[in-house]
């Protein structure tokens, strides 16, 4: 590395990879989603203010199929990066959208002076187990979508990961060779779908490993405080809770106290057994409500994790 790189490079703000490379402890992140109304937007910024006074490495938010839901999250993206001192990563689908589409709203971020996206393909309208048809001026996948943000500027780009295979093809080799591919194109880091096995984590990190890829890749996690969220997690992920999951919340299912407890436990487990493990970092999908992540994020703290 050249002296005017290597100046060039302490000089800016740290990216998201570079944090990766050089920290010698876990990242720690959160994600939103965009507020649909007055009250959602005031229970944002409440979550907002009370996580960004943890001193996350960075947060996101995510970005919808609808053309409504894509101009929110460009809205609520760069306010946040403009209005916090977060490092704020914007996430982009290339569901139902052309490249010209996506080429606007890659302007639009980088005009923000948002440097980081996370590209990905995103589900079909009909959820995640319908057929993807891609958009007919669109890009067939979210390997295109890294290589489209790439070409359009300086962008630290991030992807998604699937401990729990794709639904759409049910082959974790193919995933594995997937998230390899989307490095290839430019990727610097993958954050994981939500899952709660450990062993599921680790299985895909040593299949992306043992074919020559070094991608650090950070599990998402999300925790279950009410019964309701287990149809909806289905819903999301493709695939239902395991047992050792569902069993622990029926256990409690008359108490919705207990049934909070239990959530945020096991998903300081899974936590911990990942930390303890090597993962580079937790990403926790918020749901705009900050209480079980900081729960969950003051009892990993409590005690240091190695690397």
């Amino acid at each position: 590395m050249s002296a005017r790189t290597e100046f060039s490079r302490r000089s800016r703000t740290p990216t998201i990879a570079d944090l990766l490379e050089s920290s010698t402890g876990p990242l720690f992140s959160f994600e939103f989603f965009p507020p649909k109304d007055d009250a959602q937007q005031r229970q944002l910024w409440q979550t907002v203010r009370h996580l960004e006074a943890l001193g996350p490495d960075f947060v996101s938010v995510t970005y919808g199929a609808s053309g409504s839901t894509r101009e929110r999250t460009i809205r609520v993206t760069e306010d946040i990066a403009r209005n916090t001192t977060l490092r704020t990563m914007a996430h982009l689908t290339c569901a139902s959208q052309s490249r010209d589409q996506l080429r606007r709203v890659i302007g639009s971020y980088a005009a923000a002076g948002i440097r980081h996206v996370l590209a990905i393909r995103g589900d079909p309208p009909g959820g995640p187990r319908e057929l993807w048809v891609p958009h007919p001026e669109g890009l067939d996948n979210a390997t295109q979508l890294v290589s489209l943000v790439r070409e359009l500027g300086d962008f630290c780009v991030g992807v998604a990961a699937f401990p729990d295979v794709h639904p759409e093809h049910g082959d974790p080799d193919l995933d594995a060779r997937i998230l390899v591919d989307k490095a290839r194109a430019g990727a610097s880091f993958a954050i994981t779908q939500l899952f709660f096995g450990a062993q599921d984590y680790f299985d895909l990190v040593g299949r992306v490993r043992a074919l020559g890829c070094d991608i650090p890749i950070i599990p998402g996690i999300m925790p279950v405080t009410s019964l309701p969220q287990i149809s909806r997690f289905a819903e999301l992920s493709g695939a239902a809770l395991p047992a050792t999951v569902t069993d622990r919340l029926h256990e409690v299912a008359d108490d919705a106290d207990q049934v909070r407890r239990v959530g945020i436990e096991i998903a300081t487990e899974l936590s911990e057994t990942l930390l303890n493990g090597g993962a580079p970092g937790l990403h926790f999908f918020t749901q705009n409500r900050s209480l079980a992540t900081r729960e969950i994020y003051a009892r990993l703290h409590q005690a240091p994790h190695r690397r």
